[in-house]
Formats: structure tokens, sequence, C-alpha cells
């Protein structure tokens, strides 16, 4: 409440005084530009103001296996996060490209499979040429102090840090210091660039396999006090698992119909043991496949996510929704600009609900929220970063926060006028073809 003499901000509890306080600064910040005599006292009209969000999970994710950014830009990035009332920054931290968590147990996690071959040179889908001596070697990774800091960074704004450690797909890069936990035990190099179809991935056959996942969960979860880890599950090719003499005795043993079951199968041990620990595991829809355990977040990306969430939300599980052609933003923002895949516009954005139009009150609880994805195979630069995150960060924020009655498109683009102010007055870059 804004009154003649004095603000009064009022919540149940501090994240709510902080989501006021941001209101608060955008309406000083709209009011400084705004107004050429900046030594005047300023001024912000008397209103009252009452607010809450629609959904609880109200997400960012940042790939940084693809492209390495440090610490400075991760606080930035969270900044933007914060100023934007998101509370989750989903940390993509290990992909064929490179692993970039330092885990104790296992140095050469960080020594070899944070590094590859810098080909930046070249387009990335053709960068997994071996006869190209490439421009030295390209990576990085964050120690288990820069992890904390960062943790700490983010609460401090009341922003959950939830680390994606991908298993049992998307970990070529494993295999360049620990081929032993693939099926065949050849030994890899980390992947320059595209690589495709993902056929080399963890051994669900050797019982190895699952203690030396154990061994490097038990450090993240120590960095990490998030309720969630995410485990990945996308777009593992099964092609090694049916060759795998180890593999195919598993299903034997534990009586699985096929190698879908399989996955099934292996990503129940790893949430089991996450549950034993006291954490919930999240996965991208592909978890889905083979059969989906019990009390598993599902991430809803492919297509529309509809159907996906539908079978997760009939077996009781709870659902974020990212869908491809509405929360990806590494897709084009109109026809004409660079990006991957498809076109994902401002207004495709905001006018995107993540509820399904025919879930049912009860159906639509297990709705948590959503968040938009950076994939960053197109995105070399932190500049480039922020271009393809805003503003569509920005629409992203008010389709998570604002009631669907309250949502308004031509109003929403006035808002975002001075916002982009804003943007401008902090040095981001954003693309302002909206």
């Amino acid at each position: 409440m804004v009154e003649q003499d004095k603000i009064i901000l009022a919540a149940e509890a501090a994240n709510g005084i902080f989501y006021g306080m941001q209101t608060l600064l955008q309406m000083l910040l709209a009011e400084i530009l705004g107004n050429s005599k900046i030594d005047l006292p300023l001024q912000i009209p008397c209103c009252f103001i009452e607010d809450k969000p629609r959904f609880g999970w109200r997400g960012m994710h940042l790939d940084v296996s693809r492209h390495f950014f440090g610490i400075n830009f991760i606080k930035k990035y969270i900044d933007l996060l914060a100023m934007h009332k998101l509370n989750v920054f989903h940390w993509h931290l290990t992909d064929d490209n490179g692993w970039r968590i330092e885990i104790k147990k296992y140095p050469e996690l960080t020594k070899t499979c944070g590094w590859r071959k810098n080909l930046e040179h070249l387009p990335w889908n053709v960068r997994d040429n071996p006869n190209d001596p490439g421009n030295g070697i390209y990576g990085g990774f964050y120690t288990q102090k820069e992890i904390k800091e960062i943790v700490k960074y983010a609460a401090d704004r009341f922003i959950i840090v939830v680390p994606e450690i991908e298993m049992p797909g998307h970990s070529r890069e494993v295999f360049a210091a620990f081929p032993q936990f693939s099926c065949r035990g050849e030994k890899l190099t980390v992947a320059p660039g595209g690589y495709w179809p993902n056929v080399d991935i963890f051994c669900a056959g050797k019982d190895e396999t699952f203690e030396f996942l154990k061994n490097i969960l038990l450090e993240v979860i120590e960095l990490f006090p998030s309720q969630y880890i995410h485990i990945g599950g996308d777009e593992a090719n099964k092609t090694r698992w049916k060759e795998c003499p180890f593999c195919q005795q598993r299903i034997k043993d534990e009586k699985l119909k096929d190698v879908k079951e399989l996955q099934s199968w292996f990503i129940k041990q790893i949430a089991d043991f996450l549950q034993s620990k006291n954490k919930k595991l999240i996965g991208w829809d592909e978890i889905i496949d083979g059969g989906l355990i019990e009390d598993a977040t599902v991430m809803c990306w492919r297509g529309d996510g509809i159907e996906a969430a539908k079978t997760a939300v009939q077996k009781g599980c709870d659902v974020i929704m990212c869908p491809n052609p509405y929360l990806y933003f590494d897709w084009k923002q109109n026809e004409n600009d660079k990006g991957a895949f498809g076109v994902t516009t401002l207004e495709k954005v905001y006018n995107y609900d993540p509820v399904p139009q025919d879930f049912s009150q009860t159906e639509a609880r297990h709705i948590l929220g959503a968040q938009g994805n950076v994939w960053t195979e197109w995105m070399p630069s932190e500049a480039s970063v922020e271009y393809m995150a805003l503003p569509r960060m920005s629409a992203l924020a008010e389709l998570t926060w604002t009631f669907l009655e309250n949502k308004n498109y031509p109003d929403f683009l006035k808002r975002l006028d001075k916002l982009v102010d804003i943007f401008s007055l902090k040095k981001i870059n954003f693309n302002s073809e909206f």
C-alpha cells in the first residue's frame, strides 16, 4: 500500500515481503527513467496492491554443459529471476558436452570430463569430426565452494536451485574418464558439439554403475538443500542396452519386458535412493516410457506436453510444464531471428496456460507450475543467453504468477515498455523486436 506519507508492505512470510519489494523497486525505477529532472523528489502514485502467485513452481533453466558460464553470470541470471519473482533455478550441470560440477570422490569428472576439443569456429551440429585439430580445449566447472556460494546467493533471493545430473543418457562425457560404466567399456571423447543419436549411455546391467551414480548423488545432495534432484532421463537411445549381455541379463533377472521397462527399473533404483535421503526425483517426460514410478515429478517437454501430463497425473504424480513449442527459449523469437527449430514468440509464451483445458480441479492441483528452458547449443556467450531469454522470461513470469482472469497481453506490452528500459539501465542484452 502506498499512502501520501508512507509505504506499507505486509505478507504472511518473508518471501512475500521480498516480492513486494520487487514491485516497489520496479515502480521506483520506472519513475526514475520517466523523470528528466532526476534531482526532483521521486513520486509514485498512491495505490493498494493485493497480490499472490498462481503457481508455486516458477522456474528458469540454464544449460551450462553445451556452453559454460562463470559464477558472476550465474549470479546475474539469478538476479533476473529474482526481479521477475521467479523462484526456481534449474541448473543443467552435466551432458555429453561437459561435466560442470566438482565431485571430490571422482576428480577425473572435472579434470577430464569437463573439457572438450575447442571447435567453436564450426557450426554446432558438424563438430563431431576427429580430423579437425581444433583450437585448444574448451570447458570449465564449478567448485563445490562456488556451488555453495551460488546456492546461498539464490536462497537470499528466495530461489531454490535444482541441480540436474543426467542419466542414463546424455552421459558420453563421463566415458572419457570412466568407460567401465558404459555397456561397451570403450573410452570416448567429450562431445565437442552435436551428438546424435544418444547411444552411449550408462550400463543398466552393472551394479557398479549404480554405486558410481549414488556416490555422485551423495555429494550433490550435500551441496543442494533443494527438495528435488533432477536426473534427466531423456533421449536415452537403447541400442547399446539391446546389445549388452549385462543389460539383457538384468532384464531376465528382474522379469522385465524390454529395454523401455529397463529404463523405468533404472530410474526406480535412483528414485528409491533419493527417497532414502529425503529427496524427490524429477525427470523429463521420457521417464513415463516403460511405466512411471510412484512419487516422481515429471517435466513435460515433448510437443504440447498434455498427454504426458495426463499420464503422470493419473498416476498421482506432480507435473511441471515446459513444452518446447511454448517454453523453449532456444527457439526463434520470430521468423527472421536466429535460434533452434521452431518459432516461440513473446505472445505465444504469454498466452500459454500450463493447465490443460480438460483437467478437473483435482487434476489441476498436480500442475506445480511451469518453467522456461534455455538450451545453449547456439548460445556461446552471456549476451546471447540474455538475448534469447529476454523478454520471454518476463512473459513466463506473468503466466506463472498471474491468474487467468487478470491476464491481458496488450496491457502486458505497455508495461513491458517500462521494464525493458530497466533492462537497458542494468546493461542487460535483450531482444527489442517484440
